[in-house]
């Protein structure tokens, strides 16, 4: 994937941010999604997972539950991976939700694991839930609005260090 020469010249909301080195990195990284959705009885919930990135969607994997019923009804979902860094690193990314049941393990799901927990871990976390009559439900979602903040080349507001300083004075 080609970097862009300058990332500060696209406009927050701009799915090519997503060619950044930020965040390329983000997504590379065993940070946890930050997923949000409006649930059943209309309030806001963001619930923290793993995720995989296959270079089009980010997909996160589940056993089903109350969120997946939510996303069926209502698809509009937010994510934020961040690294608690200094300075911060944000990855923001919005989308719809395709909600998909599988007979088995989710393959991303096996992939996610063995990202975040190393190839033996990961393998040995697959295999604890890989039963007879597994199912799992995937979670793909293609951004179609992506934000990057940096505090370096990005900042909140689509300012400029010069502007954002001036914000606290």
């Amino acid at each position: 994937m080609t970097r862009l020469a300058d990332p500060m010249a696209l406009p927050q909301g701009d799915p090519r941010l997503l060619e950044t080195e930020v965040a390329q990195r983000l997504l590379a990284s065993t940070e946890l999604a930050r997923v949000a959705y409006v649930a059943k009885d209309g309030t806001p919930r963001v619930f923290p997972m793993l995720f995989h990135w296959t270079g089009s969607e980010i997909v996160l994997s589940t056993f089903g539950g109350l969120k997946v019923n939510a996303l069926r009804a209502r698809p509009d979902i937010a994510i934020t991976i961040d690294a608690a860094t200094t300075p911060p690193s944000v990855l923001l990314i919005r989308g719809k939700a395709e909600v998909t049941d599988v007979d088995g393990i989710v393959a991303e799901y096996a992939l996610a694991q063995r990202r975040y927990a190393g190839e033996e871990q990961g393998a040995a976390n697959v295999a604890e839930v890989d039963r007879p009559g597994t199912r799992m439900v995937r979670i793909a979602v293609r951004p179609a609005w992506v934000g990057v903040i940096d505090f370096v080349t990005r900042f909140p507001g689509g300012t400029n260090s010069e502007e954002f300083a001036e914000r606290g004075q």
